[in-house]
Parts: C-alpha cells; sequence; structure tokens
C-alpha cells in the first residue's frame, strides 16, 4: 500500500484479505463448539464472540470505506489489530472452573 500511496484497490484487496481470515476464525470456532456442543468448555470460552464478530464487522465497513477514504479505512484496520492486541482471557477463565 505505501508504494501505490494508499490507493483505493490494494486497501480494499487488503481489507478483503482480512475479512477472509476473520471469517475463518468465525467458522473455526463455530466448527468447534458444534463439535463439542453447546454446553463444553470451548464454547463457554467463546461466548457470543463479540470480539470476532466485531473485527469481521470493521473489516467489511473497511473495505467498503476503502474507495471512499483509503487511509480512514486503513485505520480501521489498525483499530482491529489493537483490539485483538490486548490479551482475551476467556480461554483461561473457562479452563480455570
Amino acid at each position: 500500500m505505501g508504494r501505490n500511496n494508499f490507493a483505493a484497490w490494494p486497501v480494499a484487496i487488503y481489507g478483503l484479505v482480512l475479512t477472509l481470515a476473520a471469517v475463518a476464525y468465525f467458522l473455526l470456532t463455530q466448527s468447534l463448539i458444534a463439535l463439542h456442543g453447546a454446553g463444553s468448555t470451548i464454547a463457554a470460552a467463546v461466548g457470543r464472540d463479540i470480539k470476532g464478530r466485531t473485527s469481521l464487522a470493521i473489516y467489511v465497513a473497511a473495505v467498503l470505506l476503502a474507495f471512499v477514504n483509503a487511509r480512514l479505512a486503513f485505520g480501521m484496520y489498525v483499530l482491529v489489530a489493537v483490539l485483538w492486541f490486548v490479551p482475551d482471557r476467556r480461554i483461561e477463565r473457562a479452563l480455570g472452573r
């Protein structure tokens, strides 16, 4: 994106890759919950997965925003990275029970 001076298409495609990774994470968690059951430790650890769903929504919005303001869209990608940088203690708490 740097060589393209934050042109809309490179920023949007980067966001599409991030969106697909978020979809893969969502599908993985749902598959694990389906495999182990709704009362399992993994289901308790994942919970409603607000962080994952929020990330996916921000990515989709940023991909669309890339054609209006590519720098703001990139800022939204950074926002999701910062959101995930904060440790998520759900699994540790669920395993500790």
